[in-house]
């Protein structure tokens, strides 16, 4: 599918007076935030992107917990704030969400707000799908979801240059790669339930 009838398959969704909202899921380097802004801009307004990201545990509470090592995967996340952010997406008018600043590795709280007039919300991380609990309790929140699926060796290619545009040499990268990124790919890869929308990158 291509990213206009992806568009026009929103549009045709969101036609009712309560919010659309589509999970857009892939492993990381995928495109996901990229797909889901190009989506926001060709959807216009009334329609926003809500990261997934946000919900990052703060570094501290990762080293605590001994998980500094494994930032980005499954049990790195507040989980069940991100589930509770859903349902309030579908309840509330204006809800105010989390960034993840990837500059500062850090997640700023109620840096945004969803309004009344986002109708469309286009929410975009890698384990909307994940079939394993509690995660599995997002897909309840869904109306579409969309899986971006990019060739192994592309992803890896992509990572080495997102690392390197955040400061780490070549041999950082490389090891940050093999140790977290990878094993991270695969689990979404292997552990996510079948999407609508298959959609791939290149």
């Amino acid at each position: 599918m291509t990213t206009e009838e992806l568009v026009a398959r929103i549009s045709a969704g969101a036609t009712g007076s309560q919010r659309f909202i589509v999970a857009i899921a892939g492993p990381p380097g995928a495109g996901k935030s990229t797909l889901a802004t190009d989506l926001a801009q060709k959807l216009g307004s009334g329609a926003r992107v809500v990261p997934m990201d946000g919900y990052h545990l703060d570094d501290a509470v990762l080293a605590a917990r001994g998980l500094r090592h494994r930032k980005g995967a499954p049990e790195t996340f507040d989980v069940q704030g991100f589930l509770h952010l859903l349902d309030r997406l579908r309840r509330e008018e204006e809800v105010a969400i989390p960034i993840f600043d990837r500059t500062l590795e850090l997640s700023r709280a109620a840096a945004d707000v969803v309004t009344a007039d986002d109708r469309i919300l286009l929410v975009e991380g890698n384990y909307l799908l994940l079939r394993d609990p509690p995660w599995s309790g997002a897909a309840r929140h869904f109306d579409l979801t969309v899986f971006v699926d990019v060739p192994l060796a592309e992803l890896e290619a992509r990572l080495i240059r997102r690392w390197a545009f955040y400061g780490k040499t070549p041999e950082e990268a490389r090891a940050w790669i093999d140790g977290n990124d990878m094993p991270n790919i695969r689990t979404v890869i292997e552990r996510s339930a079948p999407a609508i929308v298959r959609m791939a990158e290149s």
